[in-house]
Parts: structure tokens; sequence; C-alpha cells
């Protein structure tokens, strides 16, 4: 005698690929939502830091070039809340130091060490020297040189539409500020700007 019963519950489920897959992205959707919109409204990842400011002109233009030429491909910027990483890189990484960064530069590459801290550790002439051609200082080193920041020079126009756009998602730029930035970056070098940006990391804590 032929099965007449017909699938119910979970059994149905499990024979529907396709409801299945909707019943999937749901709960996926609702676990997501219920991690991340909760975070939009805690003070310590919606305020700064006490002592975090946003990046003035030159910094803000290394900001870009350190993105444009990769670096976060092999250094993060965020100290991880285990013993190891506080000995080694210093205080750990909160969201309040970052809320000027759009996007953050978080992660867990470490090619090369974590850079959230480096601000202040090394000269900027240690700096040039070490983006120019690593290898002079870190004989073992297999980060790539960076030899034509110090020829190219930073765009003065595109700075200010930058801030603009950034004091749209909440950075607090003023139209003072925002006038000025042009003459800040002009004649300046793209090393000057990243060597600006990389000395201001991590030093709002310290």
């Amino acid at each position: 005698m032929a099965n007449t019963h017909a699938p119910r519950g979970h059994e149905k489920i499990e024979t529907n690929n396709f409801l299945m897959i909707v019943l999937i992205l749901l709960a996926v959707a609702v676990g997501g939502i219920v991690e991340i919109v909760p975070l939009f409204f805690q003070r310590s990842t919606t305020q700064p830091a006490e002592g975090v400011k946003p990046y003035t002109p030159l910094q803000l233009a290394g900001r870009d070039i350190y993105t444009r030429e990769g670096c976060y491909n092999c250094h993060s910027q965020m100290v991880r809340p285990f013993r190891a990483e506080a000995l080694r890189y210093g205080a750990l990484s909160t969201a309040g130091e970052f809320v000027y960064d759009h996007p953050f530069q978080w992660g867990s590459k470490r090619t090369g060490p974590d850079l959230h801290r480096v601000g202040g550790k090394y000269s900027d002439e240690w700096h040039v020297v070490h983006l120019n051609n690593p290898r002079d200082l870190v004989p073992e080193s297999n980060m790539p040189a960076y030899p034509w920041l110090l020829q190219a020079t930073v765009s003065p126009e595109g700075i200010g539409p930058r801030m603009k756009a950034l004091r749209r998602v909440g950075v607090p730029y003023t139209d003072e500020e925002i006038a000025k930035a042009a003459e800040e970056v002009k004649g300046r070098t793209e090393m000057d700007a990243l060597v600006a940006y990389l000395q201001v990391l991590g030093t709002a804590r310290k």
C-alpha cells in the first residue's frame, strides 16, 4: 500500500530546498540585526574616545594613500583582547577610537605588525626611509618599497570634497577647516601625508 502521509513541520522544510534557503536567510538576517543594531545606540561605539579628533587634511590624505596602496592587506589596526597582543602592541583597541574612520581598518591580517599604536614610536625620518626601502632598516623585510611617494604630490582639489563627504556621515569638520584644507596640503608630497597619518595612529590613548 502506497504511503500517502503528507510531509509536515520540519519534514516539509527539509524536503523543500527553496523554503530551506528562505528560512536560513531569514534566520541569518534576524540574527545579524539583533547583534548589530544595538551597537548604533551604544555610547562606546558612537562617541569618540577621549582625545580622539578628526584627521587633519594632511593626515586624511595620508589615510587615503594608505588605503590606495593596500597597506591594510598586511597590517591590521586592531589590538585584540589577548594578553600577548597588549604586551606587544599596547592598549587594546576600542570602537571609540575609530568613530571618524570611514571605513575603519580593523582586521586580523598580520603579515606585518599591527599599526594601531605606531604613532610616535618612530621618527618621521625613520618612516620615510622605511617606506622608501624597508630593507634599509629591516634587512629581512618582505614589504614592498614605495619610492614614488617622495615625488608624487597631494591633490589640493580633492581634499575639500573629501572632508565634506565625511561631514555628512558625522565627522565634525567646520566650513573654515574645509575652506583651508587645500592650502594646508598644497605642495606636500604623498610621503609627507602618509607619514603624518602613521604618526597619529593610536596617539589619543597615549
